[in-house]
């Protein structure tokens, strides 16, 4: 997908109902035993995390906030309304600036312009001095955070409808809306912008590539198909972020499964495993890694699919979507911990606690460590050594 012919390859081949919050909360509420958070273990330590620095952003988080990194900068938002610029060396504050209302998503940005959205659907731009530039008018609610770039900021509402407003001005350029479910899924979802192209999960359980400049849908492929005799049985949420790995486009859903496609055969899949996540995964350039809905973390190999490992140290502690980092697999949980495990064998390597209550927004690699975004409004890194 990062390459030219890919890109070419890729080319070539509703009513808004309720929103169902399938939150770790509600996920795990059963007094059974079996469901209780896994007590932490014991370990020997092969890795040493620390946080390197902490920034207060604002107040609260929640699944539709997620840091954008660009460089050495970092955009983050928080549900009070604040919007800031982070350096990511520091931690040091380059501006901060509000919203008059309290924020559902944010922040994209392309490093010229950094987009957030409120609860009513109020979509509100930044220039890169933290001046308000304009706000526009989604159809519905987001709750999953703007993408911005190819000039474009491109937000997905509550009603299944994805939208496209001029990066320079707010006008709309263009929508797509597909049917959609009675219910869905509120947890952690990404956009992606890749040469051209919108990769965006849907509720009904497949990915769509749709070109940025015109809205016209480019390809899409089926994660999973849903399936139940009733509607909570039903929801089949393609979650977290598409992952692109050379010339491979994976995506995972809730009650479904894990499939990786090939953009150099148009878009066919080219493996699958039956899976379920609440929040999505990642890869690196062996593995996919992915903790399913009770929260043991699996990885399979990239090209065919394989199981590689499974760790269930973590079972039911509300893991966050992963990162992955040169010395391991990160993710946070509901104790405000981040845990690193091998990529090699999901041996427990390091865990920190950075504080904040549950991590629910996806934690970010970067070439300094990882990017965490608290539930207390706070943006910290997190070293490894």
């Amino acid at each position: 997908m990062q390459t030219v012919t890919a890109r070419r390859l890729l080319r070539s081949s509703v009513l808004a109902l309720g929103v169902l919050s399938l939150t770790a909360c509600s996920m795990f509420s059963s007094k059974n035993e079996r469901y209780e958070p896994h007590p932490l273990t014991e370990y020997a330590a092969g890795i040493s995390a620390n946080v390197a620095w902490t920034a207060s952003v604002g107040s609260g988080g929640g699944y539709g906030f997620a840091p954008t990194l660009l460089g050495d900068s970092v955009y983050v938002a928080t549900p009070s309304g604040s919007v800031s610029k982070v350096n990511l060396a520091t931690g040091a504050i380059q501006w901060k600036a509000t919203t008059d209302s309290k924020l559902s998503a944010g922040a994209g940005s392309d490093g010229r312009i950094t987009a957030v959205a409120a609860a009513d659907g109020t979509i509100t731009a930044f220039n890169d001095q933290g001046v308000q530039v304009w706000q526009a008018k989604a159809t519905s609610e987001v709750n999953v955070p703007p993408v911005v770039g190819e000039g474009m900021v491109i937000v997905r509402s509550s009603d299944y409808r994805i939208q496209a407003f001029d990066a320079a001005s707010g006008e709309p350029r263009w929508n797509i809306q597909r049917p959609g479910p009675s219910l869905a899924l509120k947890t952690s979802m990404q956009m992606r912008i890749v040469d051209g192209l919108l990769i965006s999960g849907l509720p009904s359980g497949k990915l769509i590539a749709i070109a940025v400049a015109n809205g016209h849908v480019q390809w899409e492929g089926t994660v999973s198909v849903s399936q139940g005799a009733t509607d909570l049985e039903r929801i089949s949420d393609v979650v977290g972020a598409p992952q692109i790995a050379g010339p491979l486009l994976c995506g995972v859903s809730y009650q479904g499964r894990i499939v990786c496609f090939d953009v150099s055969q148009g878009g066919l899949p080219i493996w699958e495993q039956r899976f379920s996540s609440n929040t999505g995964m990642t890869t690196d350039s062996q593995y996919v890694y992915a903790a399913n809905q009770r929260d043991t973390v699996y990885a399979y190999g990239l090209t065919d699919g394989h199981e590689a490992w499974k760790q269930d140290a973590l079972s039911n502690r509300r893991l966050s979507s992963p990162a992955v980092v040169p010395q391991a697999v990160a993710f946070g949980d509901l104790d405000g911990y981040v845990h690193f495990l091998s990529r090699t064998d999901g041996r427990l390597l390091g865990r920190v606690n950075v504080g904040g209550g549950a991590i629910l927004s996806p934690l970010v690699a970067t070439p300094r460590g990882v990017l965490v975004q608290t539930g207390g409004g706070n943006l910290l890194l997190v070293g490894v050594n």
